[in-house]
């Protein structure tokens, strides 16, 4: 189920304080990439990520990618930085409002 306006306000809200846990390199985005993102998701259920590269496009690209692979929700994207919720159902940190 997709998050509510109101969901992905109080996501950001948690989430402007946190440092990138996952740095995508020149390299772009790889399969092992992929699985630290899946595997970092299920941990911490929100986190940052920080994107190289200047084209627009290509990050863009980039975020439908992860998001796509992980199952995971863009709550926010700004510049270079993305942040992704995913929520875990044995340890939920965050209790959405409706």
């Amino acid at each position: 189920m997709p998050l509510s306006a109101s969901q992905k306000r109080y996501l950001r809200s948690f989430a402007h304080d946190l440092k990138p846990v996952i740095l995508v390199g020149q390299k772009g985005i790889t399969e092992s990439l992929l699985a630290e993102f899946s595997s970092a998701l299920a941990h911490h259920e929100l986190l940052k990520v920080k994107l190289a590269g200047d084209d627009r496009d290509e990050r863009a690209q980039a975020i439908e990618t992860m998001a796509k692979h992980a199952g995971a929700e863009l709550v926010q994207a700004i510049g270079k930085t993305a942040c992704f919720y995913r929520r875990n159902p044995e340890r939920n940190q965050f209790s959405l409002p409706r």
